[in-house]
């Protein structure tokens, strides 16, 4: 996620606004950017890269006293990284400077309107909207101007305003996205977190969804986007600046999987309207599914893990094979595709080697792309007929965790919408849309479980093999859950299809070899209780990932975590944190750092 600063002092300095900027890197960001009043004059500084390019452009500023400031780490999510769409974004009469945390989904309406009452726009930013609006509503009052601008925004969003008439107030609002204020006598400060406001405070009020906060000095008003004054009570942070660099987490991974449900909800935004889904981008490959009885889908690790999820639920619900390939493998092959062929191509980054190359060679036979990745203006969006963007956020930790989740929620999407498509009907899926919809509440009462899969892990440590085995949406589930074992924690882990068991693999078990079952109680499960009980006669241990309704998979246990009851072809989804948690727990509890496992990197570029 992007990073907000705003301070407002005596003794404030350019050097400050900096220095906070410096302390919200470790979230990711391609360019940032400076708005500060200096004897009533706005100065705007930004730049494409990394906050040191900003620092060297300001250095001779550095140690000025300034009014006001806000700053800005930016994550791309509308418009390439470059200086032009770096934040802040300002308004005609460049008096208003807006920094902005997450996404406006009715930007294009809203900016059309502004362009036809005269605003010109310079940036691909869906936020440059905002200060258009807050200028339209100005009328001599700040805080007015920005409740009436936030009540024409939908989607999610944290904001800081300063305007140049106002050289003592700084506004801030939110919905949906993170906004902490810093209270302190001399300086005050907001902030997407509490890390760069621990230099001046450690009194902090959260802001709630739909509140806004007029700073200035030595006061804090906050109202609601009702104009009602809200009352909060401030919080003494005992953090320390290393620990709120991850908020108050050990690791970054760990951080990580307590975002996925936020995460589920920006993947979700704006795409389920009136209870079917809205794919705006896929729109032009709509007629290509007319004579289409396959869809191809290339990807690797943990995104592959994501792709037969998505070939499970495609298979199930409409006549289409969804074919999916290991990239390293696919760009090797005889590709089979004919123009017009639709490609889904899976990548975190959008920089993975091996996929990109199974893009060119699937380009080459006239096939289009659609792309599924999180990163806006990576080589793969470039080449890219379609791009599906996940809008997770930028991962710290190597290990994909949240941007996993984000891939599954939108590969149900695209299953969805393509089904939906097919059959003219949205009756089928309803049921499944709505699960979906409340994906994001279960996901906060599954993590809940932390202390009991901490516990497991304690006991299962010093395995040195684990075999993890599942049936149907429980197989993807069972080889991200190895890998996610052995990437982290170096323990020798391996999934296998249960049925499988027999024709080999069941010869490695035993009283060291434990198995972790991922066996909810879907279509299969009675399946799966014989696999389970095949495991058991061989004297292995048996670690269960099952729901609470299933009690027999339980009893047959010898140890359980549990998850709630939901549909088959969501099991997936909901079995994630579990899976993840307990490699996190089992590499903290080996003494290892999960962030940056040996040998592996975030972005695999090279083959």
């Amino acid at each position: 996620m992007c990073g907000i600063v705003g301070l407002i002092g005596d003794r404030v300095k350019v050097g400050d606004l900096i220095e906070a900027l410096e302390k919200l890197e470790y979230r990711g960001y391609d360019s940032a950017g400076v708005a500060f009043l200096k004897n009533h004059e706005l100065n705007i500084t930004k730049s494409k890269g990394k906050v040191e390019s900003l620092k060297n452009q300001l250095q001779d500023r550095l140690n000025e006293l300034i009014q006001i400031g806000i700053a800005h780490t930016r994550w791309a999510t509308h418009g390439e990284p470059n200086d032009i769409n770096a934040h802040p974004h300002s308004d005609c009469s460049c008096k208003i400077s807006v920094v902005h945390n997450g996404i406006i989904e009715n930007f294009r309406t809203l900016k059309i309107r502004l362009q036809e009452l005269g605003h010109k726009f310079l940036s691909q930013t869906d936020t440059e909207v905002i200060p258009h609006l807050i200028e339209e509503y100005y009328n001599g009052d700040l805080l007015e101007a920005v409740r009436k601008a936030v009540l024409k925004l939908e989607g999610s969003y944290a904001i800081a305003v300063v305007h140049a008439d106002h050289p003592d107030i700084i506004v801030g609002a939110r919905k949906g996205s993170p906004m902490v204020v810093g209270v302190n006598g001399q300086t005050i400060g907001l902030a997407s977190d509490i890390t760069p406001l621990l230099k001046f405070t450690k009194e902090v009020v959260f802001l709630e969804d739909g509140e806004l906060v007029e700073l200035s000095k030595g006061t804090v008003k906050i109202i609601g986007f009702d104009g009602v004054a809200r009352k909060h009570h401030p919080v003494f942070v005992e953090w320390s600046y290393e620990d709120a660099q991850k908020s108050g987490y050990k690791h970054f991974m760990l951080k990580e999987i307590f975002e996925e449900p936020s995460c589920i909800v920006s993947v979700l935004t704006g795409r389920i309207k009136s209870g079917h889904v809205v794919l705006e981008e896929f729109k032009p490959f709509e007629k290509n599914l007319a004579n289409s009885k396959a869809i191809k889908v290339i990807a690797c690790g943990t995104s592959y893990h994501a792709a037969l999820v998505f070939k499970y639920l495609l298979e199930n619900t409409t006549d289409i094979t969804a074919d999916v390939d290991v990239s390293s493998e696919f760009r090797y092959k005889k590709p089979h595709l004919k123009p017009e062929s639709i490609v889904v191509a899976i990548s975190q980054s959008g920089e993975t080697a091996d996929t990109l190359e199974s893009v060119r060679l699937a380009k080459r036979c006239g096939a289009k792309i659609i792309a599924v990745t999180n990163v806006v203006g990576s080589t793969l969006t470039r080449e890219a007929d379609c791009v599906l963007y996940l809008n997770a956020g930028p991962e710290i930790s190597v290990a994909a965790t949240k941007s996993y989740v984000a891939q599954l929620v939108m590969l149900y999407l695209l299953a969805l919408k393509i089904g939906e498509i097919l059959s003219n009907s949205i009756v089928q899926n309803s049921e499944l849309i709505d699960r979906l919809m409340r994906i994001p509440e279960i996901f906060e009462n599954s993590l809940k479980s932390v202390d009991k899969i901490h516990e497991l892990a304690k006991k299962y440590k010093d395995y040195k093999h684990f075999m993890y085995i599942g049936r149907g949406y429980g197989y993807p589930t069972a080889l991200e859950g190895a890998l996610k074992l052995k990437e982290i924690s170096y323990i020798h882990a391996t999934g296998y299809p249960a049925g499988e068991l027999k024709h080999g693999p069941i010869a490695m078990l035993g009283p060291e070899f434990p198995v972790f079952a991922i066996a909810p109680g879907d279509s299969l499960s009675p399946k799966m209780k014989s696999n389970i009980i095949e495991c058991k006669s061989r004297n292995a241990k048996i670690l269960a990932l099952t729901n609470y309704d299933n009690q027999e998979i339980a009893e047959l246990a010898d140890d359980v975590i549990f998850v709630n009851n939901s549909n088959e072809e969501l099991y997936p989804l909901l079995m994630t944190p579990a899976i993840q948690l307990f490699a996190y727990f089992v590499a903290d509890e080996l003494g290892l750092d999960p962030d940056k496992p040996r040998n592996l990197a975030k972005s695999v570029t090279v083959e």
